[in-house]
């Protein structure tokens, strides 16, 4: 058992949820199966949608809409403006969006108002409205009423002005204001009910708005010339109080320039480049003396060595001579002792003579060093004189350098103070030019006229759109509608999420409440009224698809619990009312009627459903056989046709432990006992998610076919519960999906799937299970 447990935990971990979208592609077979499965809903909305497009196109009040287009055009100012330094494009579309902005304005739409008087229009004032107008209206006034913001201040407002508030707020509604693509074309329109007054609006507007231009451009213009002509008097005086006073100090302090600079800068400055150069003399001499000098610490010797650094420079040939001699005769040397030894006379001579050449080797060397000497003592004399002098021209100069400071602030004040004196005249010349040139930077290219056909609403749009929102929205209702899917449909989902077999489909049966209701037929009484009964369902019907399913979980039993002569078979279900105990009725009595000796056990002690529906009568049962010690035997019913023997149980109101009466010795030999009489012993079991009766039953049990209902079972509680039930997971025989709707089964499956075909199998199932209504 624990072999097989693991073995079904293998199975469903190489099966997850998760792994259902491992293939990182569209799966357009899957997407038409959804879409021909919600095909229904999108239709049913796609209609709703145009229903409601036609009845606002019924109820809409038609609207004429006027247009007139305004180019702005700068040529027409070019001899008055100075072109503009910012970009072209910049310039081009701030400019379009400034007078889109302007012809949006409220003070634009009241002079529109006051122009043609559409204060005193009634039929402006008041326009007709469709009724989506005025169901918006009244929810507006509602929402005003709960709405925390304040009224608008009308202090100080006539009512004559508030009207034409009112007015522009309303022409400021119906008015749109559209660049023509990316020209300078504005195009203006103005919607009404009214088709004359459209006409007269739109035009007004463009009049108006060349009027604002020009006398935006005038007015500017004149409150520019007048501030420039003041400021230019204060900055004229400031310019020449400024000059003034730079010369003043000028002459005070002293400070005259030749070549224009100061005669104390240019001392300084001649004295500050002798300085230099007779540092960088000091330098060099000083690097010569040391490096002579460091020579001669050496010694004779090591002199000798490092005369070859110095052979080259200036002034020491008579080194380089000496160095020459000396390896001449190094060299004869080696060459004598290599022959005759170190001791011949010769080797002694030369080793003399080598000796003295060294010496006087040294000897130049300390005269060229000592030479060395006085020229960096003289060059560190010439440095100190010049820099005592730079102290000196520099502190000649302190007192005239803070003087300078001062005075060219001066100069840069003047200066600064004229070139603004300069901008200020330029620009007063330009304004009192622009003043006379009152041209206007725009002109209206298309004059509005009266519209004759309506321009809302636009019937074969409106229709389209809702023609296509009733679409998106029929898409996104079938888009929850498969989210919201949780069920089991097809036999695949069986195999894939719980890697159990699947055992087939059972349609939902009609009349199954009567067949529950109809007594069974017993030996040794009285037949009861010719009707199909909950256990003859499949009997009665042996070329049904019910029955199939039922031979096929024979064969899966056969199959898997091959080898025991006694087979003891569970059926389960994960939650209530899922049919399953129609099912283990209806298997029993299959089995029986094939021959097979078979006894079904209602083990739905608290709940015994079996029994109930069988119209049972009878005080003894499952529970007494169990708890008292009866003979089982003396609780046993046989059914009259297919001699099915049925063990069904009596209500108790206060049995509270059924999973121990189930889990007992006393169940237990009553199976035992069983078993050597029966081939098959069917027990109908509690629901396994809210009670734990199956489970204590579990180790009793040869196998458990499972029970879920077709589109009402959820995949992952059943997942859920099998793993968590590891005595009944590795015995489940497979799982029967009951109550399917056979004519919405295909909309479930992909092409290549048996469900999909399973209309061409109909004519190998002739029998429909049908229950005789009860008449009354």
């Amino acid at each position: 058992m624990h072999q097989g447990n693991q073995l079904f935990n293998v199975r469903l971990a190489g099966s997850p949820e998760g792994q259902a979208h491992a293939d990182n592609f569209i799966d357009l077979e899957h997407l038409m199966t959804i879409a021909r499965r919600q095909a229904k809903t999108v239709a049913i909305t796609a209609g709703v949608g145009l229903l409601l497009g036609i009845i606002y196109i019924v109820a809409a009040k038609p609207g004429y809409t006027a247009a007139t287009s305004i180019l702005l055009d700068d040529n027409l100012g070019k001899f008055a403006d100075e072109p503009s330094p910012a970009p072209a494009n910049a310039q081009t579309d701030t400019t379009i969006l400034s007078q889109i902005a302007i012809l949006k304005s409220a003070e634009l739409a009241e002079k529109v108002v006051r122009k043609e008087k559409l204060d005193q229009n009634d039929g402006f004032m008041n326009p007709p409205r469709s009724i989506f107008a005025t169901a918006i209206s009244t929810m507006r006034s509602i929402v005003g009423l709960f709405s925390s913001s304040k009224p608008a201040n009308t202090d100080g407002l006539s009512a004559a002005d508030l009207k034409i508030e009112y007015a522009a707020s309303l022409l400021q509604s119906n008015v749109d204001v559209q660049r023509q693509g990316r020209s300078f074309v504005i195009d203006l329109t103005y919607t009404s009910d009214d088709a004359e007054l459209a006409g007269r609006i739109a035009k007004a507007y463009a009049d108006v708005y060349l009027s604002d231009q020009l006398d935006a451009n005038f007015d500017a213009t004149q409150r520019a010339t007048v501030w420039l002509q003041g400021r230019l008097n204060e900055l004229k005086e400031s310019s020449q109080a400024a000059a003034l006073e730079t010369e003043r100090f000028r002459a005070a302090n002293g400070l005259t320039a030749a070549k224009g600079a100061l005669v104390s800068e240019q001392q300084l400055s001649d004295i500050n480049s002798q300085l230099i150069l007779a540092q960088a003399d000091t330098a060099r001499a000083r690097a010569l003396y040391n490096q002579y000098k460091s020579i001669l610490a050496s010694g004779p010797e090591g002199a000798v060595n490092n005369a070859a650094v110095v052979s080259d420079q200036s002034g020491t040939s008579v080194i380089g001579t000496l160095r020459a001699r000396y390896l001449t005769i190094t060299k004869r040397e080696q060459e004598i002792v290599s022959r005759f030894g170190k001791d011949h006379p010769q080797a002694v001579s030369l080793r003399t003579e080598e000796q003295d050449v060294s010496r006087q080797i040294f000897q130049e060397l300390q005269q060229i060093t000592e030479s060395y000497r006085n020229q960096y003592e003289a060059a560190q004399s010439r440095e100190t004189s010049l820099r005592e002098g730079l102290e000196n021209a520099t502190g000649k100069t302190s007192v005239a350098n803070e003087a300078l400071v001062h005075l060219r602030d001066l100069e840069q004040n003047a200066q600064a103070l004229t070139n603004l004196y300069q901008t200020y005249l330029g620009r007063y010349q330009e304004a009192s030019q622009q003043q006379s040139f009152p041209i206007a930077k725009a002109r209206v290219i298309s004059v509005a006229s009266t519209p004759t056909d309506p321009s809302s609403p636009k019937k074969k749009l409106a229709l389209a759109a809702s023609l296509l929102l009733g679409l998106f929205a029929g898409a996104g209702i079938g888009a929850w509608r498969e989210y919201r899917e949780r069920f089991f449909r097809v036999g695949e989902d069986v195999r894939s999420l719980l890697g159990v077999k699947f055992l087939g489909f059972v349609p939902k049966l009609e009349g199954i409440t009567e067949a529950k209701r109809t007594p069974v037929a017993l030996e040794g009484q009285p037949a009861p009224p010719a009707r199909t009964n909950i256990i003859r369902l499949a009997v009665d019907n042996p070329s049904s698809q019910f029955a199939e399913t039922l031979r096929n979980v024979k064969i899966a039993a056969d199959v898997v619990l091959q080898g025991k002569e006694s087979k003891v078979i569970g059926v389960v279900s994960v939650l209530p009312h899922e049919g399953k105990t129609t099912i283990a009725a209806n298997f029993a009595g299959l089995l029986a009627a094939k021959g097979a000796k078979t006894l079904l056990i209602d083990g739905d002690l608290r709940n015994p459903g079996l029994s109930r529906a069988l119209s049972l009568s009878t005080q003894r049962g499952l529970v007494k056989a169990v708890m008292d010690g009866q003979p089982w035997q003396n609780s046993v019913k046989v059914e009259n046709k297919t001699k099915l023997a049925i063990i069904p149980t009596v209500l108790h109101r206060n049995l509270r432990h059924t999973s121990e009466i189930l889990s007992s010795q006393g169940m237990k030999k009553l199976l035992d006992e069983a078993r050597t009489v029966f081939d098959y012993i069917v027990v109908d079991l509690p629901p396994l998610g809210p009670v734990v009766d199956a489970k204590a039953f579990a180790p009793m049990a040869d196998g458990f076919v499972m029970v879920a209902e077709w589109g009402v079972t959820p995949r992952a509680l059943v997942k859920t519960i099998l793993q968590s039930e590891t005595e009944i997971a590795p015995k489940i025989l497979g799982l029967v999906l009951n109550k399917v709707d056979m004519k919405r089964l295909a909309k479930y499956s992909s092409y290549g799937s048996s469900e999909h075909f399973m209309e061409r199998y109909s004519s190998y199932y002739l029998d429909t299970p049908r229950v005789t209504p009860t008449k009354t």
